[in-house]
């Protein structure tokens, strides 16, 4: 008859995850924002996408505090 006890101790389970160890050792230091910030800065189409993202917040920012002060 097979066991089929998934908490057997003839099966050795490792305590971390080898390939999610970075991400794990940010859940548990609480900086998951910033591994998130530093993985997009790496990605160069995710840092074109965020200084893009910013330019877009800059700029509607700049219209409607122009457009408030009445230069147009």
């Amino acid at each position: 008859m097979m066991n089929f006890d998934p908490e057997s101790p003839s099966t050795p389970v490792s305590p971390k995850w080898e390939g999610l160890s970075e991400i794990d050792k940010a859940i548990r230091d609480n900086r998951l924002m910033q591994y998130r910030i530093k993985k997009s800065w790496a990605d160069p189409w995710g840092r074109k996408l965020t200084i893009l993202g910013l330019i877009v917040i800059g700029t509607v920012f700049a219209f409607l505090a122009g457009a408030s002060f009445g230069l147009w």
